[in-house]
């Protein structure tokens, strides 16, 4: 005689993932939910001041080539894992100009991850491996309390360390090497805003 073993209790992940407070930001990571709170502000600043670094030349063709759209914080289904870059962009004509969901499948052509304090160990060892398989094949991490940019590229399925650039340098570097702009504008100093 066999006896019926119960069968195992599975969890919606997402469901969980959904169902976190607004203050807090969910990505499943390897089969793991992960979730973390909203980041400082100088996470904040230096993921806004590169949007805006980018998006006038290489969106809008102003200074520069155009030809990509970049999303903040857009939620990335990539396989089973569920990823939230800090910003992403894709070259023109990949990302669907209209979607049914909140999140999208296609994966960018470049990423940029702010480090944060919660999330470092998480973007280096875990994400990093996931945007490889994806095929993104440009990876930047920016680290506002070092001051600095590293450029990781994707070749042969792994990335490999680019250029790295540190407090106020002139940056240049692929896929926008085409434009260059001064690194210090991305770190917030006190006393840059009135209160």
């Amino acid at each position: 005689m066999t006896i019926a073993q119960p069968k195992p209790i599975v969890r919606d992940l997402y469901a969980e993932l959904v169902a976190l407070p607004a203050h807090m930001t969910g990505q499943i990571i390897n089969g793991v939910l992960h979730s973390h709170p909203r980041p400082a502000t100088e996470h904040g600043i230096a993921a806004t001041e590169l949007s805006a670094e980018l998006n006038n030349p290489f969106r809008r063709g102003r200074g520069g080539p155009g030809g990509w759209v970049f999303i903040v914080e857009e939620e990335l289904h990539l396989g089973d894992d569920v990823v939230v870059p800090d910003i992403s962009g894709w070259r023109a004509g990949r990302l669907p100009s209209k979607k049914d969901t909140s999140y999208s499948t296609v994966p960018p052509d470049w990423i940029c991850e702010v480090a944060s304090p919660s999330t470092r160990r998480l973007d280096r060892l875990e994400k990093l491996p996931i945007y490889a398989r994806s095929g993104i094949s440009h990876c930047w991490y920016v680290d506002p309390i070092d001051r600095t940019l590293e450029v990781f590229i994707l070749a042969d399925g792994t990335y490999k360390l680019g250029p790295t650039f540190t407090d106020n340098a002139p940056v240049s570097a692929p896929p926008f090497d085409s434009h260059t702009f001064d690194l210090g504008v991305l770190w917030w100093l006190p006393g840059d805003a009135t209160t």
